[in-house]
């Protein structure tokens, strides 16, 4: 048994990612953000689709095609495969943890 909450180092240069679970087509992933954010051009382009969850904090998700979402805590949004999203922004003064499904 763990904690979802613990274990989450002081310092936290980049984020923290971390796989729970994996199986054939399934990953499930803890995400820890600090203030972090994707470069301005990184987008993702992944190939399986993404369900994630901010559990604790507040983040901003950015799409290249449509509008970004804000998330605050118990909000959560599903990305499909290829839809271009990037990390816009995470709160700096809390930690943002996310709970990331790749199915």
């Amino acid at each position: 048994m763990s904690n979802f909450f613990s274990g989450i180092p002081h310092d936290l240069p980049e984020e923290l990612f971390q796989c729970l679970v994996e199986r054939e087509g399934l990953r499930i992933e803890r995400i820890v953000s600090r203030g972090h954010a994707s470069a301005p051009d990184d987008w993702y382009d992944q190939e399986r689709a993404e369900w994630v969850m901010v559990l604790r904090g507040r983040a901003v998700i950015a799409f290249a095609d449509k509008a970004s979402v804000t998330l605050e805590e118990g909000d959560y949004v599903n990305i499909a495969a290829h839809d271009r999203h990037r990390v816009e922004w995470t709160s700096p003064d809390e930690d943002t943890i996310w709970l990331a499904v790749h199915y």
